[in-house]
């Protein structure tokens, strides 16, 4: 879909765009495929699209995956999807006669995609996450996924490139923190690529990236363990000037925080973002055993 089309097909419907919804629709054809290209799809693969919008990117998944549920908020834009892709009342996309064989059965769903997450606790397994995210819910939409007890095997998402920045941080580096502790335990970043903001209608105040994360295999760590993880990272970060040991004796006794700092070889005087992956998540297990005795 160009830009001329969207133009005229939101005027002839006399849909106004919705800043608060974040609808700000990618149609640069060359961005597009380049994001498609990331989640190496295949006809066996389920994707899960969140905010498609007009459908540019879901027109370009439905021809490369094998199933797709694709979760749009604005019911106008919900009943632009069902006439544009022929969707029935059984929210399906019948295949077209000369279409090759597998062709994708599509899911449209009207819902808020974050509470969605929330309220259906599903294995996400085998699906692959292939989305252009509204900047105001990306954060807690990825972070809802890479916490779930079955997170997808791949994460391509396009968000603000400040958020993106945080998702791919370093240890010591400003835009290392609790969102990068949060999605990094489960995934690992493989790469990413800026897009400006001339490729989306309306132009957003902000430049945009296309970021992939890969589930780890296997995880660092069990699901128990993970919710020890996160509880540590919230309370180290919960004010990141402050030294994290002294945050932390808030949870956990100090006599056993300072073993925990001495056996990973931590300054009792460190901060929270001089911390690595790897650190936090071994404090966390032992953590989280000891606390089982």
């Amino acid at each position: 879909m160009k830009l001329t089309d969207m133009r005229q097909v939101l005027a002839a419907r006399g849909i106004q765009l919705t800043k608060s919804l974040g609808q700000n629709f990618l149609h640069d054809a060359n961005q597009l495929r380049r994001i498609v290209a990331a989640a190496e799809l295949s006809r066996t693969d389920k994707v899960l699209e969140i905010g498609p919008g007009m459908g540019p990117l879901t027109e370009l998944l439905i021809a490369q995956a094998g199933e797709v549920l694709a979760i749009e908020k604005d019911a106008r834009l919900v009943e632009l999807l069902k006439e544009r892709f022929k969707v029935g009342p059984a929210s399906r996309l019948s295949p077209p006669a000369n279409g090759p064989a597998g062709t994708p059965v599509l899911h449209l769903l009207h819902a808020d995609a974050l509470d969605y997450l929330k309220r259906n606790a599903r294995d996400w397994s085998e699906w692959k996450l292939v989305a252009n995210l509204p900047y105001s819910v990306a954060s807690p939409i990825l972070v809802e996924l890479a916490q779930a007890a079955r997170g997808p095997q791949r994460m391509v998402a396009t968000l603000q490139i400040e958020v993106a920045k945080r998702l791919l941080a370093q240890p010591g580096t400003p835009d290392y923190g609790l969102l990068t502790l949060l999605v990094q335990l489960g995934y690992e970043p493989r790469g990413w690529f800026k897009i400006p903001a001339g490729c989306f209608f309306p132009e957003p105040d902000v430049d945009s990236a296309c970021i992939c994360l890969v589930r780890r295999e296997p995880p660092l760590l069990g699901r128990a363990q993970r919710v020890t993880f996160s509880r540590l990272v919230k309370r180290s970060f919960s004010q990141r000037r402050k030294m994290m040991l002294k945050l932390l004796k808030e949870d956990w006794p100090e006599p056993q925080l300072a073993r925990e700092f001495e056996r990973l070889k931590l300054s009792p005087r460190i901060r929270a973002e001089a911390v690595s992956l790897e650190q936090f998540a071994s404090l966390a297990r032992n953590l989280h055993e000891a606390d089982r005795t």
